[in-house]
C-alpha cells in the first residue's frame, strides 16, 4: 500500500481591490512517491487553497493536467495511476468576482528536492535551459500579442546571445501564432487559439552568440493550450425509444447520449441530464442519461407516443454551464390491458326449430387495444346453456364480431326459449390490469314447425337371448307426433337390418324375430346388433330411430380342436408330447374351462396331462416309431356338452421347431424311394420331353404348297383348304353346265375365299364372278340362233343357285341332258379351231390365291392347250378329285 502524504498547498491569490497587484501568487511545491495510484491526495484543506490577502474567495478550481483533479474543497487528487520524476501543472482559480487566477503546482519525487520559486506572477524565474511545458489559455481575449513565457539559456551568462524558434505555430500551420523577442527570449502569442483544434504546440528553440554559432543544445518546447468552457454539449445517437405500456416502475427505456468537445474529465465536459416535461411518467439519470419508467400506469390507449424535452448542461449542471436541449420520442407498445366489451347488455335472436349449421346472430364487441393483434382479436364461448353441445361460436376475422351457430336442431316443443351466456376473451391473457373477461346474456327464441314423428327414446336398448323362436316379440318401438303427442296414424318400417332377423309390425311398431338370432354371427359386435326404424305420419313426414339389441349367449356351440394335424418329434427312447388346444364360440359359463378325456377307442399309447382351461398336453405313453397315428379325444365345455374328436399325430424326426411345434425333416417318412422308383421317374421325364419335342415339331411345320409340274414348265399350285363343299361322295355334277355352250371353270379355296366361274362362247365371250355373299354378273351367250340370259346367286355353298331364261323360240332348258348337249357343241368348237384361237380368248379373272403364286391358271380352258401328262391331277386332295376326273376325261376324249 502506497504511503499517503499530505502536503500543504500554498496558493497565493490576488486580493480584489482597486489595485489588483496587491494580491500575491505563489506556486505549490510538493514531494510525492515515484508511483502514484489513482485517487492519491496531493493536497487537501481549504485553508491553504485561499487567495491570501485578497477579499475575494475561490469558487471553482480547474486543473490544466487531465491526470489531476481539484475538488470543490480544494483537494488535489490523481485521476489515474502515474509514474513521475517531476511534474508541473497549474490550477485555474475562479473567484466570486468572476476573475481567474493561476496557481502553479510543482511535484517532485521524494529523493529530489523540489524546485523553489519566489517570483510572483509574470516575473522571470531563473531556470534551466530545459523548462517545463508552457500553458496557453484558449480563446484568450485581446489585446495581442501577449507575453507567454521567457526562454533563457545558461549560456547567456558567458555569451551575448539571441534566440530563435521554429516549428508548429511558428513556421508551420498555424504560421505566426508564436513570436520570440530574440534578444530577451520572451515568447509571445499573437492571436487567440482554439484548443479543440490545436490542443498543444511543439516547436524548437535555439540560442546563438553574436557570431551566429549555437552555444547550447536545441530546446524542444511544448505549449499546452488550457481548456476553456467554450463548447456546449451535443446529443449523439438515436433519440427514439419504445417501452411497453403498464410496465413496472424503473423499467429501462433507453440511454440518451451526449458529448462535449471541451477537455475530457473536467467540469467543462461533465454533463448533467434533466427532464423538462413528462416527469410524472419518466425519469432520467442526471449523470448517465438512462431513461426509465417512473410509474406502472403508462397507457398506450391514452397516449401512444410521448415527446420528452431533455436538457444537457456541462459544468455538472451549474447555472453558468453551457447547455443544449433536444426531444426524445418514447413510443408505448401495446399489451393486452383491455378486455373486449359488449355494446349491449342483452342480445336477442330467433331460429327455427330443427335447423342445423345455420348462423343465428352476430355479437359485436369493442377492444381498445391495437387493432389486428392478439390483444385485439376476440374469442367467443357459450359458457352457459350449451350443455348439450347445440351451439358453436366463431369470430369474424374482419369485424371481430362473434358468430353464433346452431349445429344441432332445437325442439320448440321442449325448449321454446333458450337462454345463453356468451363470454368474450382475447387470444392472449390480460396483463397489467385488474379487469376480467366479460359476459353477456343472449335470449334465443325457437320458432315452431310441423315436424315428423319422433321416437322416444332416440335409441332403444333391448335384451334378447339368442336362438329364440321366430315370431317372438322382443319389444315395441313407437314414435309420437311432437305437436299432438300422439302416435295415431303413424306407420313403422324397417330401414336397416343386416341379417334380416327382425320384423316390424307396420301399425303397432312391435319388433318380432323373423330369423334365428346368432350371437356368434359376424354381424354382431360386442354382443350388440343394430337396426334402424323409420316412422311415417299421415303427412308423410319421417322420423328415425335406432334399436340396439343386446344378445344374450346360449350354449349352442361345442368346443372344437381347430388344429387336428399335430407333429411330435421322435427323440428315441424319450417320450415326447404336443399341446392340444380347443376353442368354443360361446362365452362362459358355456365354454371354458374345458374337460379333456381320451376317447373310448384309444389304443393306450397316449395319455393326457397338464390340463388348462382351454388346452391339454398329449404325451406318448410308450415309445413308438415314426408314422401317422390317430388319437380320439373327448372335449366338453363347462356344461358337459361336447363330442369326441380325432387328432392326427405324426411322429417324425424333426429338423427344427417353430413356435413350439416340430417340423419334420426331408427323410422323416417311414418308407423311402427305392432305385426302381428313381429309374421310373427318370424314364417318365424322358418320355415327357420326347412328347414335347414332337408336339413342337408338328405345330411349327408350315402348310405345304402342292406344286403341279408339267412338261412345259408353266406349273400350277393349289392351296390346301378346309372343306367347304361336298366331299368324295359327290361323283357327278361337279361341273356346272350353263346354257349357251358355257363351260364353268373355278377354283375353290378355304373359308371365305371367292369361287370363280369363267365362261367362254363361240360368239361373244363373257365373264361371271361369284363372290362370297354377293350376286355375280349376267352374260348373254350367243351360239348359233339361240341366246340365253344367265344369272346366279351365291348362297354360301359350292354351287349356288342358277336361273336360266331363254329369249328365242326354243323352250327352256332345265335338264342336265340339255346342258350336256350345249357343252358338247362348245367342246367341238374348241377342237375344230386353230391353236391361235386362244389369243382371242378373254382375260380370265381369278380370286387371290396367295402372294407369289407359281400357278398361272387352274382353269380347264388353259389346260386344253397343254399336251403334257395329266398325272399331276392324282396329287390333288379329295376335295378336288371330282373336278380332276372331269378335266382328265375331257382331255382324253377330246370332247
Amino acid at each position: 500500500m502506497y504511503e499517503r502524504a499530505l502536503f500543504a498547498v500554498w496558493l497565493l491569490t490576488l486580493v480584489v481591490f482597486q489595485n489588483t497587484e496587491s494580491c500575491e501568487l505563489r506556486p505549490v511545491l510538493a514531494q510525492v512517491p515515484k508511483r502514484l495510484p489513482a485517487g492519491y491526495v496531493i493536497s487537501e484543506g481549504t485553508e491553504e487553497l485561499t487567495l491570501k490577502g485578497c477579499a475575494a474567495k475561490p469558487v471553482t478550481f480547474t486543473s490544466s493536467d487531465p491526470d489531476f483533479a481539484v475538488n470543490t474543497d480544494g483537494t488535489i487528487v490523481t485521476v489515474r495511476g502515474l509514474v513521475i520524476t517531476t511534474k508541473r501543472f497549474s490550477v485555474l482559480v475562479h473567484d466570486e468576482r468572476g476573475l481567474d487566477w493561476r496557481v502553479d503546482v510543482i511535484l517532485s519525487c521524494k529523493n529530489e528536492a523540489p524546485q523553489k520559486s519566489s517570483s510572483v506572477a509574470h516575473k522571470r524565474i531563473k531556470r534551466r535551459w530545459r523548462p517545463l511545458p508552457f500553458t496557453l489559455y484558449e480563446n484568450d481575449s485581446p489585446p495581442f500579442p501577449k507575453d507567454l513565457e521567457m526562454i533563457a539559456s545558461d549560456s547567456s551568462v558567458n555569451y551575448t546571445v539571441r534566440y530563435e524558434i521554429s516549428g508548429q505555430g511558428v513556421t508551420t500551420e498555424p504560421v505566426g501564432l508564436f513570436i520570440l523577442i530574440k534578444e530577451t527570449g520572451m515568447l509571445r502569442v499573437t492571436r487567440a487559439v482554439d484548443r479543440e483544434q490545436y490542443p498543444e504546440f511543439k516547436f524548437i528553440a535555439r540560442v546563438y552568440d553574436q557570431n551566429g554559432r549555437e552555444v547550447d543544445e536545441n530546446l524542444p518546447i511544448t505549449v499546452i493550450v488550457e481548456d476553456k468552457n467554450d463548447n456546449a454539449p451535443e446529443f449523439i445517437g438515436g433519440r427514439v425509444f419504445t417501452v411497453e405500456e403498464r410496465c413496472r416502475a424503473g423499467t429501462f427505456i433507453g440511454k440518451v447520449n451526449a458529448t462535449d468537445k471541451d477537455l475530457a474529465n473536467t467540469l467543462h465536459t461533465k454533463i448533467k441530464f434533466t427532464l423538462l416535461n413528462a416527469t410524472d411518467m419518466f425519469s432520467i439519470d442526471p449523470s448517465t442519461g438512462v431513461l426509465t419508467a417512473k410509474t406502472n400506469t403508462l397507457d398506450r390507449e391514452a397516449q401512444d407516443k410521448v415527446s420528452v424535452n431533455i436538457e444537457i448542461r456541462d459544468m455538472d449542471g451549474a447555472p453558468k454551464g453551457l447547455f443544449n436541449r433536444g426531444i426524445v420520442v418514447i413510443t408505448l407498445t401495446d399489451v393486452n390491458d383491455n378486455p373486449p366489451t359488449f355494446k349491449e347488455k342483452l342480445y336477442k335472436a330467433k331460429v327455427q326449430e330443427n335447423q342445423e349449421n345455420v348462423l343465428v346472430t352476430r355479437i359485436p364487441v369493442e377492444d381498445k387495444d391495437l387493432v389486428n393483434t392478439p390483444n385485439w382479436k376476440a374469442l367467443f364461448e357459450v359458457t352457459k346453456g350449451n350443455e348439450s353441445g347445440q351451439f358453436r361460436m366463431e369470430t369474424d376475422p374482419k369485424t371481430n364480431e362473434g358468430l353464433l351457430y346452431v349445429i344441432k336442431g332445437l325442439d320448440f316443443e321442449k325448449t321454446p326459449v333458450v337462454n345463453l351466456e356468451i363470454t368474450a376473451r382475447n387470444e392472449v391473457p390480460l396483463v397489467g390490469t385488474d379487469a376480467t373477461w366479460l359476459s353477456v346474456p343472449l335470449e334465443l327464441s325457437v320458432g315452431d314447425e310441423d315436424e315428423g314423428p319422433e321416437f322416444n327414446p332416440g335409441i332403444l336398448y333391448l335384451k334378447v337371448k339368442e336362438n329364440v323362436p321366430n315370431g317372438t316379440v322382443i319389444g315395441t318401438y313407437k314414435a309420437l307426433d311432437p305437436e299432438t303427442k300422439s302416435s295415431n296414424g303413424i306407420k313403422y318400417y324397417k330401414m336397416t337390418d343386416p341379417g334380416n332377423w327382425i320384423t316390424v309390425v307396420e301399425n303397432t311398431g312391435e319388433l318380432k324375430t323373423s330369423n334365428t338370432i346368432d350371437r356368434e354371427s359376424p354381424l354382431v359386435h360386442d354382443d350388440k346388433y343394430n337396426i334402424t326404424i323409420r316412422a311415417v305420419d299421415e303427412s308423410k313426414k319421417i322420423g328415425k330411430g335406432m334399436v340396439i339389441i343386446q344378445i344374450e349367449d346360449d350354449n349352442d356351440n361345442m368346443p372344437v380342436i381347430p388344429g387336428t394335424d399335430l407333429v411330435i418329434c421322435n427323440k428315441g427312447d424319450t417320450l415326447s408330447s404336443v399341446l392340444v388346444e380347443a376353442v368354443d364360440l360361446d362365452k362362459p359359463p358355456y365354454s371354458t374351462p374345458f374337460i379333456f378325456e381320451l376317447g373310448a377307442e384309444n389304443d393306450g399309447k397316449w395319455k393326457l396331462k397338464d390340463k388348462t382351461d382351454s388346452s391339454v398336453v398329449l404325451e406318448q405313453a410308450v415309445v413308438m416309431p415314426n408314422g401317422l397315428y390317430t388319437v380320439p379325444i373327448l372335449v366338453k365345455d363347462l356344461q358337459g356338452i361336447g363330442k369326441e374328436q380325432t387328432v392326427n399325430v405324426r411322429v417324425c424326426s424333426c429338423e427344427r421347431e417353430e413356435n413350439g411345434a416340430g417340423v419334420c425333416g426331408a427323410r422323416s417318412a417311414s418308407t423311402s424311394l427305392g432305385s426302381l422308383g428313381i429309374l421310373a421317374l427318370v424314364l417318365s421325364s424322358l418320355l415327357l420331353l420326347l412328347l414335347c419335342l414332337l408336339l413342337i415339331f408338328i405345330c411349327s411345320t408350315k402348310r405345304d404348297k402342292l406344286y403341279i409340274s408339267d412338261d412345259s414348265g408353266t406349273g400350277g399350285m393349289l392351296l390346301k383348304s378346309n372343306t367347304e363343299a361336298p366331299g368324295e361322295e359327290v361323283k357327278d355334277g361337279a361341273l356346272m353346265i350353263i346354257p349357251g355352250g358355257d363351260v364353268v371353270d373355278g377354283s375353290l379355296q378355304s373359308g371365305g375365299m371367292d369361287i370363280k366361274y369363267v365362261t367362254s362362247t363361240a360368239g361373244r365371250y363373257g365373264q361371271q364372278l361369284i363372290q362370297g355373299g354377293g350376286v355375280y354378273n349376267t352374260t348373254t351367250q350367243d351360239f348359233g340362233t339361240e341366246k340365253y340370259y344367265t344369272s346366279g346367286h351365291y348362297d354360301n355353298n359350292l354351287y349356288g343357285n342358277a336361273v336360266f331364261q331363254k329369249f328365242s323360240n326354243t323352250s327352256a332348258l332345265d335338264t342336265w341332258k340339255t346342258n350336256g348337249r350345249y357343252l358338247d357343241r362348245k367342246l367341238a368348237y374348241f377342237g375344230d379351231e386353230e391353236e391361235g384361237r386362244y389369243a382371242d380368248d378373254l382375260l380370265k379373272t381369278y380370286g387371290n390365291e396367295g402372294a407369289g403364286s407359281l400357278a398361272g391358271s387352274v382353269g380347264c380352258c388353259s389346260l386344253l392347250g397343254e399336251q403334257e401328262s395329266m398325272d399331276f391331277l392324282n396329287t390333288l386332295g379329295p376335295k378336288f378329285r371330282p373336278l380332276a376326273d372331269v378335266c382328265y376325261t375331257t382331255k382324253k376324249t377330246g370332247k
